[in-house]
């Protein structure tokens, strides 16, 4: 999506001047990860629309492969605003109808084709519509990408939907995948989890399962495994995207054959970025520094 913000920040009420920028969960974990020196592709579907085009060109200049993402000329690139307050951002969204809602299961057969090490999908997509629900749970049910890790960033939203409706879904969905990602805060709306312990004992099925807790840390099970490790403190801005970073760092130091401890602590140095920055995903530091 494209996402409009106050700058500086403030309430859109009062906000004179608006930044525009690229948003959406999957597209900025792919965003960091290529500036990261990371083979990454985003699929998806854009308007055929000049946001559509600016979406399509901030990505591709910030290294990810967009060969995998559709235009539809009969739908419109999804819009939202950030409107930061000091109770918390909240977020206005402006995409009922976009093209990405139109996606289904046939996109897996061009991911499948161009292959990957790792599918990284979140409870975002199947809460846009029916056919985009199919496409999540099949990725995860079918594994329709030839060895590749499946992992599911649970991302509850909820503007898009209840958690009486969500939560039977989200973990259905996560019970499948083989990493999962929530926030102990998602958590607790979803299934009225308190410690990072319940969330694993909700969702017992993931080989590896990481459980945020905001500024406290990050708790992470990989079979029988439990490290917990805790967060820096940090100057926040805005926090919208610090979950992505968090993902996109955790995976990068997985494909660097790190151990869980250092994954975690990768995960927390690139959302420090994120939550320091205006932006969705801030500027990314050399790998090798965020990795040292």
């Amino acid at each position: 999506m494209v996402v409009f913000c106050s700058d500086p920040p403030r309430p859109l009420l009062t906000g004179e001047t608006l930044t525009r920028g690229i948003g959406g969960a999957e597209s900025n974990v792919a965003s960091y990860l290529a500036q990261l020196g990371v083979r990454a592709a985003w699929a998806s579907r854009l308007g055929a629309d000049p946001f559509g085009a600016y979406v399509r060109a901030g990505l591709e200049a910030a290294g990810v492969d967009c060969s995998l993402v559709g235009t539809d000329d009969s739908a419109p690139t999804g819009v939202y605003f950030k409107d930061p307050a000091p109770t918390g951002t909240t977020v206005h969204y402006y995409r009922r109808g976009s093209a990405a809602s139109t996606m289904d299961r046939t996109l897996w057969t061009d991911v499948a084709a161009a292959g990957a090490a790792y599918v990284h999908l979140s409870g975002i997509t199947p809460a846009l519509s029916a056919s985009c629900a199919e496409l999540v749970r099949s990725g995860l049910a079918e594994r329709p990408v030839p060895g590749a890790t499946m992992s599911f960033d649970v991302n509850y939203r909820p503007k898009l939907w209840p958690p009486s409706q969500a939560g039977p879904v989200l973990a259905g969905l996560a019970a499948l995948a083989d990493l999962v990602f929530i926030g102990l805060d998602e958590a607790a709306l979803l299934w009225n989890c308190t410690t990072a312990d319940d969330v694993r004992d909700r969702l017992p099925q993931p080989h590896t399962l990481v459980v945020k807790d905001g500024a406290v840390g990050a708790t992470g099970y990989d079979g029988d495994g439990r490290v917990f490790v805790p967060a820096s403190p940090v100057e926040i801005v805005e926090p919208v995207g610090a979950g992505d970073a968090f993902a996109a760092g955790y995976l990068l130091a997985a494909l660097q054959g790190r151990g869980l401890a250092s994954r975690l602590a990768v995960g927390h140095r690139l959302a420090a970025v994120a939550l320091g920055a205006v932006a969705d995903v801030g500027v990314v530091p050399a790998t090798e520094v965020l990795l040292a």
